[in-house]
């Protein structure tokens, strides 16, 4: 996730762009069935966003299921077999 392990730099000091590296770290740390992720590229560069489609879709062909809710078209292009949409508290499939 482009974080180093030898860093004695405190959380709070990380840019939101890192805290949300951090939290998806955390969140495939021990290889769980189930990811779900709520906007996991927010504040995230350009290489950043790669990189997370890239573990994203490792995790996926590793058998994990992943949930994402997103705003971000590219999310859902990149890692998705089904996408849901939700217009005025309806759900509907794409």
């Amino acid at each position: 996730m482009g974080l180093d392990p030898k860093s004695k730099q405190k959380v709070k000091g990380f840019s939101l762009g890192m805290k949300q590296r951090l939290n998806i770290a955390q969140a495939i740390f021990e290889k769980p069935d189930i990811i779900l992720l709520d906007e996991p590229t927010n504040a995230i560069d350009d290489s950043g966003v790669e990189l997370i489609h890239q573990l994203l879709l490792e995790e996926k062909e590793r058998g994990a299921m992943i949930i994402v809710a997103t705003h971000h078209k590219v999310d859902i292009d990149s890692i998705s077999d089904v996408a849901l949409k939700m217009v005025d508290g309806r759900m509907f499939c794409e």
